[in-house]
């Protein structure tokens, strides 16, 4: 389900009512533990923390207009979704949550590139959550970003 909306506040208010709670619960968590530097928004219509223009002025290679996305929720139609990118780009950080994650819920991990599908609202792993929350801070992923996703996407001469 696409939702669009100019704040966070005004994305969570158009929620069904299962589901505010739960994305409001996320952005708490990721509001409390992502280390500073991290600005929020909406970013490709759901709520987001990028690396803002001031800390990286190239922005994001697919559109530079926009910063730099590190993570993103979203209420999708039959899921709750977690978009980390620094997952997609580290492999020991894919590693650790993928180890981590029996040990924080019951039900079998659902997993794309970046993406962490939740589709039992009462059984999402906030702690696990939380503690990915603190693993990377903005100039890391700016440096894993430039030597992973930057250099595949440069041509050669």
């Amino acid at each position: 389900m696409t939702y669009e909306a100019n704040s966070v506040e005004g994305y969570i208010d158009q929620l069904p009512e299962e589901r505010k709670e739960v994305i409001a619960n996320i952005r708490k968590i990721l509001q409390e533990n992502l280390p500073e530097g991290f600005s929020e928004q909406v970013n490709y219509n759901m709520p987001s923390f990028v690396v803002s223009h001031s800390i990286y002025p190239g922005g994001y290679h697919c559109d530079p207009k926009l910063p730099l996305p590190f993570i993103s929720y979203a209420s999708q139609k039959n899921f709750v979704a977690l978009y980390h990118m620094g997952i997609y780009a580290n492999k020991e950080l894919m590693e650790w949550f993928v180890a981590e994650y029996p040990k924080h819920c019951k039900r079998k991990l659902d997993m794309g590139k970046s993406c962490i599908r939740f589709k039992k609202m009462d059984d999402i792993p906030y702690d696990l959550i939380a503690e990915l929350a603190t693993k990377m801070s903005p100039n890391d992923w700016i440096n894993l970003y430039e030597e992973n996703v930057m250099k595949q996407t440069k041509k050669p001469k």
